[in-house]
């Protein structure tokens, strides 16, 4: 019998210090791995912190990407506390990007950070690519019109699970791995998973295959 959300989330709350920091140290053990993921065009990657959370949190993620041959960009908001004019001051940085680089963005927001990339795809969908959310508690709100990918946890220990996730649309879709919320940011699973994301071509956006190994590792 599973456990309602609120339950299943006090299980793994206590636990999410541990958790990550084992993340942490299998990232650096699969790093080769992760190296072989696809690589796609070079577009320019927008990435937002979760709540109380700023750049320094999403360090890994965006040196991977980068390796990866994307031009990636940290939100540049100091640490995410939700004041009312960053959604603005994120307009602005969006702009400014897609200006500069003459091409659409993708948008990866981790937990808060995905909530904004949401909202932001829907108020300038001619500026952005496709949105991928970890562990994003959206709920019920709109989705964005352009491709997106929900990525989320069963044992996510701070947002509960069943708000994580897109509804079933034809260009939006959901992943699950299994790990902390507080390690999704350089989850190995994860990782990969906004890497094959990232790698497809812009008008051609297909749903996550679930083919081979992945067929284990992903829900």
């Amino acid at each position: 019998m599973e456990l309602p959300a609120l339950s299943r989330r006090w299980v793994f709350f206590p636990f999410e210090g541990q958790r990550a920091f084992f993340e942490w140290l299998s990232f650096f053990g699969v790093s080769g791995l992760l190296e072989r993921a696809p690589r796609g065009d070079g577009h320019p990657v927008l990435v937002l912190p979760g709540f109380l959370a700023g750049d320094d949190s999403t360090r890994i993620l965006r040196s991977y990407l980068k390796s990866l041959g994307y031009a990636v960009h940290p939100w540049l908001q100091g640490r995410n506390l939700a004041h009312p004019g960053v959604r603005d001051d994120l307009v602005d940085r969006v702009t400014e990007l897609q200006q500069r680089y003459d091409r659409k963005l993708s948008l990866v927001g981790w937990s808060l950070g995905g909530v904004y990339a949401r909202a932001l795809a829907r108020r300038m969908p001619e500026h952005v690519r496709q949105v991928i959310t970890l562990g994003s508690p959206f709920g019920a709100s709109s989705p964005p019109p352009v491709p997106s990918t929900a990525i989320f946890s069963k044992s996510d220990g701070i947002t509960p699970w069943q708000a994580c996730r897109e509804p079933v649309g034809p260009r939006l879709e959901n992943i699950e791995v299994t790990g902390s919320h507080c390690g999704l940011g350089w989850n190995a699973l994860v990782l990969w998973a906004i890497a094959d994301r990232l790698s497809q071509l812009e008008g051609d956006w297909r749903p996550f295959a679930r083919d081979g190994w992945r067929s284990v590792a992903y829900g």
